[in-house]
């Protein structure tokens, strides 16, 4: 992540400790090994070489007595990689460290113009194997022939790699009870599909380019020619969570105040269990999104690991509310950018359950 905050070149050798210290006024200073003195090269300030633990300790001596934003956080995992044993040598030199969550976001936790262009051409093309899933689903229903979780995993990543798109891990397809466990996974072809069973979609991907933006999106239906009363008035709660989420979002960055991750999910939350839907509820509403699909930005949480950074232009994240019942369970996802002020999707989001 420090490479990232500092735009190092990729393949850097990092076998040594290095710290680079920018203070709220004055130049910076950096600290390097001897036998990887260039690993700062190019950036301002100045720099000074160790070679012995001590030596180092001196170096950082210089910094003691000021507060210093650290790349740590006691709520925020995903942003948290200040080992304690560095910590606490950091204290022993006689620096006072803070959390610097809110740093790291707008270092490495925003995309602009060009990374939200790759964000929705990703987008679109999961859209587009969405369709291609349910157009087999449909075909396979009317054959009557068997049909497996896995089959539709190996379509989505069939198309990711027809679309020369990557991902980190494969997407998520789940059927009957099983989509009742938000982080679902099998081995082989999975569980057999059968009739009347939910459907759950989860798939992400980014382009193959450097710098490229993940898009993430989850879809949701039923194994048979109709949807059941109750699972499409599941579902439909669900999107009214999801939509009123996506408004309060809207109309809190239009009043100009400020709305942090933390809020949203609170909000989204307080929806869900005022429709009698509160120990149904597994997860935060939405995470933030970057060339990592679990990014370094801001989080719509405030349980999970409470988030109170803002919403910045050029946040990007998902808003993923769940329902997760005893025998089924339904996400609905799309994601979010902020550009000029204002959040923005791709496409239209699902309105109702899919169905054979």
């Amino acid at each position: 992540m420090a490479d990232s905050v500092l735009e190092r070149p990729a393949g850097l050798t990092n076998s040594r400790l290095w710290f680079y210290a920018v203070p709220a006024f004055g130049e910076a200073l950096g600290m390097v090994h001897e036998i990887e003195a260039d690993h700062l090269d190019g950036l301002p300030g100045e720099k000074k070489r160790y070679s012995s633990r001590n030596e180092l300790k001196s170096l950082l001596e210089a910094l003691a007595g000021g507060r210093w934003g650290a790349h740590f956080s006691p709520a925020i995992n995903a942003v948290s990689f200040l080992d304690a044993g560095t910590a606490a040598f950091l204290e022993t030199a006689g620096l006072s460290l803070v959390p610097a969550e809110a740093l790291i976001q707008r270092f490495a936790g925003l995309i602009g113009s060009r990374g939200a262009a790759s964000h929705e051409r990703a987008a679109a093309r999961l859209y587009e194997i969405v369709e291609t899933v349910w157009d087999f689903l449909r075909h396979s229903h009317a054959a009557g022939r068997n049909l497996y979780e896995g089959d539709l995993r190996a379509i989505m990543e069939r198309e990711f790699g027809r679309f020369n798109l990557v991902w980190d891990h494969p997407p998520l397809a789940a059927a009957g009870i099983h989509t009742a466990n938000p982080h679902y996974d099998f081995t082989g072809r999975g569980a057999l599909i059968r009739e009347g069973d939910a459907i759950q979609l989860d798939l992400w991907a980014k382009e193959a380019e450097a710098e490229s933006i993940y898009a993430d999106i989850a879809w949701a239906g039923i194994y048979s020619a109709a949807v059941p009363p109750g699972a499409g008035r599941v579902f439909a709660d669900l999107v009214s969570v999801r939509d009123e989420t996506f408004s309060f979002i809207e109309r809190g960055l239009a009043a100009g105040n400020g709305i942090s991750g933390s809020e949203v999910d609170a909000y989204a939350r307080n929806l869900l269990e005022a429709a009698g839907y509160g120990k149904a509820v597994k997860h935060r509403t939405g995470h933030g999104i970057d060339t990592e699909c679990h990014g370094l930005g801001v989080n719509l949480d405030s349980v999970e690991f409470p988030d109170g950074r803002l919403l910045l232009e050029g946040s990007c994240f998902s808003l993923e509310p769940g329902i997760y019942l005893e025998h089924f369970g339904f996400r609905t996802e799309f994601d979010v950018y902020i550009a000029d002020g204002v959040p923005r999707r791709y496409g239209e989001p699902q309105k109702s359950l899919l169905h054979c």
